[in-house]
């Protein structure tokens, strides 16, 4: 068994809220999106995202689907996706240009899922350690990589809001795929950087660890991130086993 909580808000500076989520408890499934884009773009593409998801997982649930098949289940679910977005993207119009990260949890016998997208993150929390699972998509983080800067410079780098990949940015788009083993007690955040922009890791696990409440947890990680600055959209969706 598994319970939930979810949570958005546009943050203290934009006018709008570009992320979209979904939260399928008795699917086990759980989804985050950061939408990019001119005008009202952005949020056009996390919400389609969102919606072709949860469609494709009603029209043939992975319940139905064996261990071993569900990374290529989930990466035709994902090509689809991108595709729509892209067609939608690439024609003239309002929404011309527009993209979106995402972030997946399937939650299925035991085992995580997750698949992800552009620079929406997962954690893990276990045993009073927080872990982040996903690895961003931008273009800061290939200089991290490859030793050019430094964890200090990549945190205020000028450029660390460019995203390497996400859906409806290309033709193709290939998403980053983990699964392990969960344990009674395990957390699982997924969230825009909206929350990671503005609350620090230690933070975030502080939270984590005082609160056993999920819906004050994300409530109490929003404001947070709100009362550091809310200079973008925060959605956080946290699931404990």
């Amino acid at each position: 068994m598994h319970r939930s909580a979810c949570g958005t808000d546009k943050g203290n500076l934009r006018k709008t809220n570009e992320d979209s989520m979904l939260c399928m408890d008795s699917m086990g499934f759980y989804m985050v999106a950061d939408g990019v884009g001119g005008h009202n773009s952005g949020e056009v593409a996390s919400r389609l995202a969102v919606e072709l998801m949860k469609d494709l997982l009603l029209s043939t649930p992975p319940d139905g689907v064996e261990e071993q098949d569900l990374p290529e289940f989930f990466n035709q679910c994902l090509w689809h996706i991108n595709e729509e977005i892209y067609k939608r993207a690439s024609a003239a119009g309002e929404n011309t240009g527009m993209a979106t990260t995402a972030v997946m949890l399937l939650l299925r016998q035991g085992k995580a899922y997750i698949f992800n997208v552009g620079d929406s993150r997962a954690y893990l929390y276990r045993k009073g350690e927080l872990k982040r699972i996903t690895e961003d998509h931008t273009y800061v983080n290939e200089l991290l990589k490859s030793g050019r800067i430094s964890e200090y410079e990549a945190e205020v780098h000028p450029q660390r809001n460019i995203i390497t990949r996400a859906f409806g940015s290309e033709e193709t788009v290939m998403p980053d795929f983990y699964q392990f083993d969960v344990a009674i007690g395990d957390r699982i955040l997924l969230c825009t950087d909206g929350l990671y922009n503005e609350v620090n890791d230690e933070q975030i696990l502080e939270l984590i660890h005082e609160e056993q409440d999920l819906n004050k947890l994300v409530l109490s990680l929003i404001k947070l991130a709100c009362d550091n600055g809310g200079k973008d959209n925060i959605t956080v969706i946290c699931v404990e086993t």
